[in-house]
């Protein structure tokens, strides 16, 4: 089959691979018919370690399911399915609580080992996908496969970042970062009742698309001056760093009140950011970090998709055939695209 792989030199190229088959008994074969490029595959390119050369890339997939092991219950051949973009046992004391980001059997597809065991991605016709029960969700006939990809990682993640913001009625959100993970959080808070949401992104055509979506935007450089305007002075209540690094989290904490939360779904490498403790103390804030969970959250996501409350497509820039994903990669790396997908 065809699939995207990584060439060994931060960048993809189109390549030929053995298909997926049943190793378990809760395995799910799947048809992808979209896939989705996004930051954090980006990211994983820009810092290949545990990445070997050919692995196939994708986290963020939409399809039919072709084939299911022995032990597979929920799910049949021909379901329409979006998948979860790391996968969970569904029995462990963390699947249990809802956490299954902690789940011990824990795979990110397409990442490598960067998060776990490697487990091949879904850039490619077809993905193998453990605990399938667990993993994948069906879908409502109606809903456009361009929203469905989204519905596993980007659009959980907004939600994720805003369920640990504790967001109340008529609250005052900033979202630092205007990639596809702050625009559909900012579409999530608009739904569940923020009063306003301020984008901050230094990009343009980022910040006219979270205006055309319903929410304030603003360049790094104007973003404390229209937050104080907005909140007489005190700050957002709740701030969502979807940047990450110490550039997301110092900007997030310049706008957030006191006894406000700065939530962080940004990735973050290893060191690098110091706490302003002595604040944090003396203004009684709330620091969370989140990753978004499709197999908890699903049913809020579809409920919300199928209300009509957001449509997860508005971020796509564009949808392209997979023989020309190597292209979508460097245009989205580029900032010239927001976010592409993949027609398989």
């Amino acid at each position: 089959m065809r699939a995207v792989v990584f060439d060994g030199t931060a960048g993809v190229r189109l390549e030929t691979v053995p298909e997926p088959r049943i190793d378990s008994p809760e395995d799910a074969i799947v048809r992808v018919r979209r896939a989705a490029v996004c930051g954090t595959d980006l990211h994983v390119l820009a810092h290949p370690h545990g990445l070997p050369e050919g692995s196939v890339l994708g986290h963020e997939f939409a399809g039919d399911v072709v084939a299911v092991g022995s032990e597979v219950r929920a799910l049949s051949s021909g379901d329409r399915v979006a998948g979860a973009d790391y996968t969970a046992c569904g029995r462990c004391w963390w699947c249990r609580h809802g956490d299954h980001w902690e789940c011990p059997h824990r795979q990110f597809f397409g990442t490598g080992s960067a998060f776990g065991p490697p487990l091949p991605g879904c850039q490619a016709e077809f993905v193998r996908v453990p605990f399938a029960d667990t993993v994948l969700r069906t879908l409502p006939p109606d809903l456009p496969l361009d929203a469905a990809v989204l519905v596993g990682d980007t659009l959980a993640t907004g939600f994720a970042s805003v369920q640990r913001a504790d967001l109340r009625p008529g609250d005052t959100v900033v979202v630092v970062g205007g990639g596809p993970v702050g625009q559909l959080t900012s579409l999530v808070a608009q739904a569940c009742g923020a009063g306003s949401v301020v984008l901050v992104e230094p990009v343009a055509s980022r910040r006219e698309a979270a205006v055309a979506e319903g929410a304030v935007a603003a360049t790094p450089e104007e973003a404390q001056a229209v937050v104080e305007r907005i909140t007489d002075g005190r700050g957002a209540d709740a701030v969502v760093d979807a940047v990450g690094g110490a550039t997301g989290l110092d900007t997030a904490l310049g706008l957030v009140r006191r006894r406000g939360t700065v939530v962080s779904v940004g990735l973050h490498l290893p060191g690098g950011w110091r706490m302003p403790t002595d604040r944090a103390f003396a203004d009684e804030l709330t620091l969370r970090f989140a990753i978004g969970d499709v197999m908890r959250d699903g049913d809020s996501l579809l409920a919300l998709l199928r209300s009509g409350a957001i449509d997860p497509a508005s971020v796509v820039s564009e949808v392209v055939p997979l023989t020309a994903a190597p292209e979508a990669y460097e245009r989205m790396a580029g900032r010239h695209t927001l976010k592409a997908l993949i027609a398989v």
